[in-house]
């Protein structure tokens, strides 16, 4: 049996400074460059979650997309909007890359849509940089 699946595109607008106290000052300027900023900078993030499972678009047994919408609205949107994503204690011992981000997305959600559904989030933070995750549990060990 095939798999569909739904993808809902939510937004929330943050800033960051990339930096990690595991390098000196120089060598963070160095990796993170411009993002590395004592100001920090902001951006409009986008974040797509999909949702589906085998045979769901034939028999249209995908998540209720309403309570999919609340919980994206409690768990991501009301969390990072208009935040400093640096302040967030789950970024306390990781850099708020855009690769850190989609995997505490994940992590967010994961145990939160029913079912196994969660197929994949991603996160668009610019018009160049796009980050995605596929996975099946949580991942915030490995970080």
């Amino acid at each position: 049996m095939g798999q569909g699946s739904i993808t809902r595109r939510y937004r929330f607008c943050a800033a960051h400074r990339l930096h990690t106290d595991h390098l000196s000052a120089e060598e963070n300027r160095v990796v993170f460059g411009k993002c590395n900023n004592p100001n920090g900078h902001g951006h409009n993030y986008v974040v797509l979650v999909t949702i589906g499972g085998p045979g769901a678009a034939r028999a249209g047994q995908t998540m209720d997309l309403d309570a999919l919408d609340r919980v994206v609205a409690e768990r991501i949107v009301s969390r990072f909007d208009h935040r400093d994503l640096n302040q967030d204690p789950e970024f306390a011992v990781r850099t708020t890359t855009g690769e850190n981000l989609v995997l505490l997305i994940w992590d967010l959600l994961v145990t939160q849509v029913p079912g196994g559904q969660l197929k994949k989030v991603a996160v668009i933070e610019t018009r160049d940089n796009y980050f995605e995750y596929t996975g099946s549990a949580s991942v915030a060990a490995r970080s």
